[in-house]
């Protein structure tokens, strides 16, 4: 635990409260059988049954504005809750960066992007706009401004927004290793190093996949994982590339996928078993009687509920046949 005295105890309330709510989460059945009611509609009622937002008869862009709030207001409920609020805020994160980057690119295309930014991260869209558009970052985190600041320069200079992506990228996961870091909890900096070795073996698979180079992949690489950043550099086109760098680790399987989707095989199952390793890691917290790591695993399953509920009813919605959207499942915490 961090160094502000607090003990799994403090926790004892919110873990309480989420021990109680797992037993009605989202499980790969209730997903099925929500692909089996025949219409968006109809699935959507099967899940407000369960105490989720009532989305029946929205169309696709209502049902993403649902859902964003549905997120906002899980976040702030577990903010007022969580007696560190680093663990909370280690998830907003990715709705800053996902801001940062939307404003960044925005400028450099000349167009709006409000409509694009989330209000789920720990600045509110306008403070970050208006931080961005003044270029004064006093008022948002040191790290997040920077970042901004130098993601925009090298939009400028070349005019390649995937090497500013790359900047912000960087930035997002350094400030994950300082969050986990405030909380000196071993299982949320471990579930940081598991997103970063996901992250770095997407990265190495499209990169050999779109024949890009050794330069360009050190570039794009994140430091912080159980896998280096160097070993991924030196090891990636040569010998038995990532099989072997991912041997030993939750990503081994992923990674003998990705050497085949590597060589233009479909990246359908290599993302499903990157995703699914991590699923299994924060489903190792479900017996957890209480403290930090079952607020971490709560949090993240509940943000992958949105992502597969927005798969099921907008992939309904749009006539994707259920079969097809059924191989497109992740595997759940519950």
């Amino acid at each position: 635990m961090s160094d502000k005295n607090i003990t799994d105890k403090d926790y004892l309330f919110l873990s309480s409260l989420l021990k109680a709510r797992e037993t009605n989460m989202i499980t790969r059945d209730r997903l099925e059988r929500m692909l089996g009611a025949g219409s968006a509609s109809e699935a959507a009622r099967q899940l407000a049954e369960t105490g989720w937002p009532d989305m029946t008869g929205m169309n696709a862009q209502e049902l993403d504005a649902a859902l964003s709030a549905y997120r906002e207001a899980l976040f702030q409920e577990i903010g007022r809750y969580v007696p560190e609020k680093e663990v909370a805020d280690f998830f907003r994160l990715r709705y800053d960066y996902h801001n940062a980057k939307a404003l960044v690119k925005g400028e450099g295309a000349g167009v709006n992007v409000d409509g694009l930014l989330s209000q789920a991260g720990r600045v509110a869209p306008e403070k970050l706009r208006e931080a961005f558009q003044e270029n004064d970052s006093r008022f948002i985190p040191a790290v997040l401004g920077q970042a901004m600041d130098e993601a925009k320069g090298i939009l400028a200079r070349t005019g390649n927004p995937q090497l500013a992506d790359f900047a912000l990228d960087r930035a997002y996961f350094a400030e994950m290793a300082e969050l986990a870091g405030k909380v000196q909890d071993p299982f949320l900096d471990e579930y940081r190093r598991i997103l970063v070795d996901c992250a770095n073996l997407r990265i190495c698979v499209r990169c050999l996949r779109m024949g890009k180079d050794g330069e360009f992949l050190r570039l794009a690489l994140i430091p912080g994982g159980s896998v280096s950043y160097q070993a991924l550099a030196q090891g990636t086109f040569s010998g038995e590339g990532l099989t072997a760098l991912f041997s030993g680790t939750p990503f081994q399987k992923a990674a003998e996928l990705g050497m085949e989707a590597a060589k233009g095989g479909p990246l359908t199952e290599f993302e499903r078993e990157c995703d699914n390793a991590v699923a299994r890691f924060l489903s190792s917290v479900r017996m957890s009687g209480f403290g930090s790591p079952l607020v971490v695993g709560y949090l993240a399953a509940e943000e992958n509920n949105i992502t597969a509920v927005r798969m099921v009813l907008t992939g309904l919605l749009a006539g994707i046949e259920p079969q097809r959207l059924q191989e497109r499942l992740r595997e759940t915490y519950a």
